[in-house]
C-alpha cells in the first residue's frame, strides 16, 4: 500500500491510502450490516421465507474530514435496510479518521485495531489493509 509514497499527502490527502482504507472499511461495515439486518451471509438464502434478498448497491458521496468519498452500499430488496454507520440522507462522516488514528496513538497494535473494528462493525479487515 505504501509503494509510491513520497509525503504526507500521498498518506493522508484527498486521493492518499487513508483514503482508500476508510473507503474499503466503510463499505464492509455497511455490508456487514446488510448481513446482519437478512439474517444470512452474501450468496446463502435467508432461512426466514420474506423474500427479502441483497438487491446490489448504490452510490453516495459523503462528505469526511479528509475529503469526498464515493461508496458503494448495499440494498435490499424490499427496501427495509436502514444503514447504521451512515444512515440514509447523511451527508458527512466525520470522526473516523481521528477515532483509527486515536487508537494507534493509544498503544493499540494493528491486530489490536482488527480485532476491535471485527467486535465494533463485524467486519474483517487484514492487518496489512489497517
Amino acid at each position: 500500500m505504501l509503494k509510491g509514497y513520497e509525503k504526507p499527502e500521498d498518506l493522508l490527502g484527498e486521493n492518499g491510502i487513508f483514503q482508500e482504507l476508510k473507503k474499503a472499511l466503510v463499505e464492509k461495515a455497511l455490508g456487514a450490516e446488510l448481513t446482519h439486518h437478512l439474517g444470512c451471509e452474501k450468496g446463502k438464502k435467508p432461512e426466514a421465507k420474506s423474500g427479502n434478498t441483497r438487491n446490489g448497491h448504490g452510490k453516495k458521496r459523503v462528505k469526511s474530514s479528509g475529503g469526498e468519498i464515493e461508496l458503494s452500499v448495499p440494498r435490499d430488496r424490499d427496501g427495509s435496510f436502514e444503514p447504521q454507520l451512515i444512515k440514509k440522507g447523511q451527508r458527512h462522516f466525520d470522526g473516523f479518521d481521528d477515532k483509527i488514528i486515536s487508537l494507534y496513538a493509544r498503544g493499540m497494535t494493528v491486530r489490536e485495531i482488527q480485532s476491535h473494528l471485527k467486535e465494533l462493525y463485524a467486519v474483517q479487515v487484514s492487518p496489512d489493509l489497517i
